[in-house]
């Protein structure tokens, strides 16, 4: 496609309401995938848009989508939606619909958000007199239909956001039951950070002529991020940790962690070291959740802990650094991760704790991004400066024993090489200790992402599809009544494309809307 040349928000043709909004907003120049997108979509064309996340993907899909639910009125369908907004995680929901709040503030439409882990009886109500705009998570919104509390024949634009990481986390079912129940005249948009071949075999079978755009090349970090890494014995990479936040000028930094009770711990001794820190996972509770992100933002809290739920789903500016504690397993997350940073021209750091094990995971990363982080050195008088630290206090039972497991698994041999279990992974030849819990469906233990891991459902090498942060409504049957809607948000167990493995894939603010109100599933 030609590129767009535009300059303001003023030359897209946008209803004056829609551009006063931006312009309290004080945006004034759009991103290039709004400028390419915009235009396209506002002709009504199908749309599939590959960016990731921080160029302005919810205005470049929100804009268009305001502009005709306002030039065309129609009354709000009962139990039904005029326009549907379908997110992998709770934080991405709730994100998108504050920023259509924000840019159709001044018309007349309303906006709402439904996700699992909530009671359901509330969003039930909600929709009873219908909606025009409804952010959405796979499973809950199967459950409103399950329970005929929602109908998606009204529906006039379908936008379906992170589709690559919507079938890494196992909702290629779920997508499957919900797209055959929209009208077939409708306007569909794909969004996706990565580019592999299911997303393509996918827009084929759901788009039809659609607009294809491309802001940067499939799978490259973002541009202005400075990348370092560390080798570090892993249980040395607290203490390292702890060092170089005190070193660095953070502003706000995060820091992801392979397990949720491996971000706990961090916490743990980040607190005892007098760093204000806080942890978000798939084991904390929405009010947890929202109350940690909202200390994020405000600085109270300027140390995020994070298993790979914050890598697309949360979008705060001010992110300065990003610390990859734990390498991740699938290459294209780091992307994810460092993204967070860099944002709305300013620059950033990302910084990455390399143990043994983990050698293999990282030459994969740099295979892919085709960029060599420069390696910095262990601090001086490292040893002596560790030994000073102070340790926090002493947790449970189960915390002290992952501890020893975390320090065990990854250092004596049994937890080395790529493709052998590591602490909290799964063998393909059977369990350990910490994942045969996890396997159990009400097994709280972590898995290598964070979340609840299902035996027979994992990566080679060990990766498990469920980071327990994912919409978990999906289920083919679910019981009925409230019990059943807080459970939460989980991918369909069995339904998953081969034997349970999930297919492989893969905000912006200050002048430009970038999906930009701070953004749950």
């Amino acid at each position: 496609m030609e590129d767009i040349h535009l300059t303001q928000f003023s030359d897209l043709g946008l209803a004056a309401p829609i551009q006063q909004a931006l312009a309290a907003e004080g945006y004034v120049t759009p991103t290039p995938i709004q400028a390419q997108a915009i235009p396209q979509l506002m002709e009504g064309r199908d749309l599939l848009g590959i960016a990731q996340t921080g160029t302005g993907k919810t205005a470049a899909f929100g804009l268009p989508a305001l502009h005709h639910l306002h030039k065309h009125p129609k009354p709000r369908p009962v139990r039904g939606c005029r326009m549907l907004v379908l997110a992998p995680t709770r934080e991405l929901a709730s994100q998108i619909a504050e920023s259509m709040n924000t840019y159709g503030k001044g018309l007349r439409l309303s906006a709402i958000t439904v996700f699992g882990g909530v009671p359901i009886n509330r969003q039930i109500r909600q929709l009873q007199a219908g909606v025009d705009i409804l952010v959405a998570t796979p499973g809950r919104l199967l459950d409103l239909i399950d329970q005929r509390a929602l109908t998606l024949k009204d529906v006039e634009i379908f936008v379906l956001d992170e589709a690559d990481q919507m079938l890494d986390l196992g909702f290629i079912h779920s997508l499957k039951r919900i797209v055959p129940l929209l009208p077939k005249k409708r306007q569909s948009l794909f969004f996706s950070a990565t580019m592999p071949k299911t997303i393509g075999e996918l827009a084929d079978k759901f788009l039809t002529d659609p607009v294809k755009v491309a802001v940067a090349p499939v799978s490259t970090t973002a541009e202005r991020v400075d990348q370092y890494l560390t080798y570090v014995n892993q249980p040395e990479k607290q203490a390292l940790l702890t060092m170089k936040l005190r070193e660095f000028e953070i502003g706000r930094a995060l820091v992801f962690s392979r397990t949720k009770h491996g971000a706990d711990r961090i916490v743990r001794h980040l607190t005892a070291a007098g760093l204000a820190s806080g942890a978000i996972h798939g084991n904390k509770s929405q009010p947890q959740r929202e109350r940690t992100l909202a200390d994020f933002r405000s600085g109270k809290v300027p140390i995020l802990v994070a298993t790979d739920i914050a890598a697309r789903g949360i979008d705060v500016d001010g992110v300065t650094h990003v610390f990859n504690f734990d390498i991740p397993d699938v290459p294209e997350q780091y992307v994810h991760r460092i993204g967070r940073t860099a944002r709305a021209g300013a620059a950033g750091m990302a910084l990455a704790f390399v143990s043994p094990d983990e050698r293999g995971n990282m030459r994969d990363i740099t295979k892919l991004t085709r960029v060599h982080p420069t390696e910095l050195p262990l601090p001086e008088n490292f040893v002596v400066e560790q030994k000073r630290l102070p340790l926090p206090a002493m947790g449970s039972r189960d915390d002290r024993e992952r501890d020893a497991l975390g320090a065990r698994g990854r250092n004596d041999g049994r937890g080395g090489g790529r493709g052998r279990p590591q602490h909290g992974q799964v063998h393909r030849g059977g369990t350990n200790r910490e994942t045969s819990r996890d396997a159990s469906p009400r097994g709280p233990v972590a898995n290598p992402l964070g979340g609840r891991g299902h035996s027979g459902n994992t990566r080679p090498g060990g990766w498990s599809p469920v980071d327990g942060q994912a919409d978990r409504g999906d289920r083919a049957a679910r019981p009925q009544g409230e019990r059943a809607a807080m459970r939460g948000d989980r991918p369909v167990r069995g339904d998953r494309p081969g034997g349970g493995r999930p297919f492989r894939g893969g905000g912006n603010r200050g002048g430009q809307p970038g999906g930009g109100a701070p953004r749950p599933s």
